[in-house]
């Protein structure tokens, strides 16, 4: 844990010394690449089922007259 702590620190530290263009440049990186990764999640727990009782509740509620017309 510690070893994992202190690269986070030091990425940290890295990214605190960053211009405004190159901090603007990561940013717009890393929120693509958070995305791209909770893209993934999303459709391994979809393939895996884990999403399947939320869908089912959904449905009933929807077949249920209990959803709203966006």
């Amino acid at each position: 844990m510690e070893v994992q702590l202190n690269k986070i620190e030091a990425i940290e530290r890295e990214i605190e010394r960053l211009d405004d263009e190159s901090f603007a440049a990561f940013r717009d990186w890393f929120i693509e690449y958070e995305n791209s990764r909770w893209d993934r999640q999303i459709e391994a727990d979809a393939v895996s089922g884990k999403l399947d009782s939320l869908i089912d509740e959904a449905l009933a509620e929807y077949r249920a007259g209990k959803t709203k017309s966006l």
